[in-house]
């Protein structure tokens, strides 16, 4: 081979490597699907990794949704959030979460019987943060109606029961259907006594919108990368913690760790929390 078909065949190497670069780059701008396989229990079910917001993605609504009014019970200050359980359990799970999002609902699938467990047993609160971070990402509404309706469903004293029917009946990443307010109040036909007017015309009227922008806007502030996140006492452990990967047994382990020495809670919890 001659000399110059040499430097014609790195040229053109070079120039598909240059491209799909580029193509990389356009599509980390648009976002970033991180997946990590992690096995799960006996099972083997596997655990997706968090959706990551790329920087600038999305066109959040300018629309102004008047008042912050906080769910009942909700926790204030910087970070809001739904809290779950015995107020003086010895520790803390806290989850940033979007119901629009898929990875959101397979950590649920996994690992909310865990959780539940945990929480009803006085071991662990837990705290939730609602984010939209899929309407930025994709357009629509659909993550800010459905946090709004589960922070409908805390007034009455629902969310937990409310939260897993929304995850369970979750629709594709890119149909935007929980943005129809008729389609989360026919979803609460699934919770014993919560469609009620009440929540109808919390739901309809959007009385939480405020207050989710708010967590919205502390989830951009923070360190995050995307949903879940997962955090136990501060430390992050999802998709990990340390070498270990998250897991039903890894995380009663984890906490069972954190607890040595503490006694359970015994505050009555908070209200629609498991057990309750």
């Amino acid at each position: 081979m001659s000399e110059k078909n040499r430097d014609g065949m790195r040229s053109a190497r070079e120039r598909l490597k240059q491209q799909r670069e580029q193509d990389r780059t356009r599509e980390k701008r648009r976002r970033v699907l991180v997946v990590s396989a992690a096995v799960v229990g006996v099972l083997g079910l596997a655990a997706v990794v968090g959706v990551i917001a790329a920087a600038g993605g999305g066109k959040e609504s300018s629309d102004k949704a008047g008042p912050v009014v906080p769910p009942a019970g909700a926790l204030g200050g910087d970070k809001p959030a739904i809290p779950q359980g015995r107020p003086d359990a010895p520790s803390t799970l806290a989850v940033w979460e979007d119901f629009r999002c898929p990875a959101c609902a397979q950590f649920e699938s996994v690992m909310r019987a865990s959780v539940h467990q945990l929480v009803a047993s006085g071991a662990l609160k837990a705290e939730y943060h609602l984010a939209t971070l899929i309407d930025a990402n994709l357009g629509g509404s659909g993550s800010l109606r459905a946090a709004n309706a589960a922070a409908c469903a805390q007034d009455a004293g629902k969310f937990t029961a409310y939260h897993d029917v929304l995850y369970t009946n979750q629709p594709p990443e890119t149909n935007d259907a929980y943005a129809k307010n008729a389609k989360l109040i026919e979803l609460a036909a699934k919770v014993p006594g919560l469609d009620t007017p009440a929540f109808r015309s919390c739901v309809e009227e959007g009385a939480h919108d405020a207050w989710v922008k708010k967590s919205q806007e502390a989830f951009k502030k923070s360190d995050f990368n995307g949903t879940p996140t997962v955090m136990l006492n501060g430390q992050s452990i999802f998709p990990q913690k340390g070498g270990e990967q998250i897991s039903p047994e890894n995380l009663k382990k984890w906490v069972a760790e954190a607890n040595k020495g503490k006694k359970p809670g015994t505050a009555s919890p908070a209200a629609g929390s498991p057990g309750r």
